[in-house]
């Protein structure tokens, strides 16, 4: 049947509506709908019969269902999805699975009770992604973002700060700081690395305080000091929040979460206490209904970065107070954010690039000895 799913009901009332005016012949309304001339008699019989309230699709639920499922089994469904209302079928029936007795009813019949007992919301059903994208193994790279200010109260102007594991969806840390100041960022990042060692690289937006929008390269003291520690910083794509899909799919979770439970989003103990169950209690469809901790292992990287020490055959020269470098008797703008620090310049044919640390910052037309950024997309290839 051809009916247009985005307005199934339109589609069918133009079309009893213009059978009752006999504007043309039902074969020929059916032909136009692309619709079986039994399927238009149908409807426009309903129509007569009832009028437009009768064109909705009708219940094909039978009168009696001799195999519903146990009042008792759907009591602890329903009392499961009241304790966390967040949850989905798939991820309540694990837990289901490991009461005594043991659930044995299907993931559909669960979500049907859900239905019935009108426990589930229109927002809780969308499509799985079509592909996934992870990291092999556990810190191969992180995810880092503020969560948006949605459901704080309006003298807060952001959620918490999330770093998130890439492989296996751990959730690092989920720390109440109340602004995006670079301080508090700092601090939680250095009690991560000190609790669970450092990652090959973390990925973050294009928003304060990791970002700065006026300096040529984007480069803040923040950036500066993650990238003294060894670790590469990877940029997200320019309004392109699926780049950071994993951080953002626990976002919305930890958003239901408040909402539904009607929880305190800047109550740090809350935080804590969310930031175990998602790790340790909640399942994951996207780890095969596992959850995180079970993948997860801390970094064999110790928190002590070594100063950074640039390879053979680099030039390395010290920034100005201002972040210029003076080189091969020009002054280069560079960032004020590097001044006086240690560079690496690499040589290629007519250009150069300028590193610091393992980031590419700037890159020099020797030709036309102009500086200019490195466009995102190419910093993000050379990181990667």
């Amino acid at each position: 049947m051809a009916w247009k799913e985005s307005n199934v009901i339109e589609e069918r009332l133009r079309f009893v509506i213009a059978a009752s005016r006999q504007e043309k012949s039902i074969a020929a309304l059916c032909r136009e709908f692309e619709i079986s001339r039994q399927t238009g008699h149908t409807w426009l019989k309903r129509y007569r019969e009832g009028g437009s309230s009768q064109v909705a699709d009708r219940s094909r639920r039978p009168a009696h269902s001799p195999n519903r499922t146990d009042a008792e089994m759907e009591a602890a469904v329903v009392a499961l999805r009241n304790r966390l209302p967040d949850w989905g079928a798939p991820k309540l029936l694990v837990l289901l699975k490991q009461q005594d007795p043991p659930c044995t009813l299907a993931v559909r019949t669960v979500h049907r009770i859900l239905v019935r007992h009108q426990l589930l919301n229109p927002q809780d059903q969308h499509r799985s992604a079509v592909q996934r994208f992870e990291r092999a193994a556990p810190n191969e790279l992180w995810q880092m973002d503020f969560k948006g200010p949605q459901g704080f109260n309006q003298g807060c102007p952001v959620g918490p700060l999330s770093i998130l594991d890439d492989h296996s969806r751990y959730l690092l840390a989920l720390q109440h700081l109340g602004s995006t100041r670079a301080q508090g960022v700092r601090e939680t990042l250095q009690t991560t690395f000190e609790q669970v060692g450092l990652p090959d690289a973390l990925l973050v937006d294009h928003g304060i305080p990791w970002w700065n929008h006026a300096s040529p390269c984007g480069i803040t003291e923040l950036t500066i000091w993650i990238l003294q520690q060894g670790v590469r910083l990877l940029y997200s794509g320019f309004r392109h929040p699926q780049t950071q899909g994993k951080v953002e799919r626990m976002h919305g979770a930890l958003q239901r979460a408040i909402r539904r439970r009607k929880a305190d989003p800047t109550d740090q103990l809350w935080l804590d206490q969310f930031r175990h169950e998602y790790n340790h209690v909640r399942p994951h469809a996207g780890l095969a209904m596992s959850t995180p901790a079970k993948r997860w292992k801390a970094s064999a990287r110790p928190s002590t970065p070594q100063e950074w020490e640039y390879p053979a055959g680099t030039e390395v020269r010290r920034l100005a107070g201002e972040g210029q470098l003076n080189w091969r008797g020009r002054r280069w703008e560079i960032s004020c954010a590097l001044r006086r620090q240690l560079v690496g310049i690499e040589i290629l044919e007519q250009r150069a690039i300028v590193y610091f640390c393992n980031a590419p910052v700037r890159e020099l037309n020797l030709q036309s000895h102009t500086a200019q950024s490195i466009p995102i997309d190419l910093l993000r290839s050379l990181q990667c």
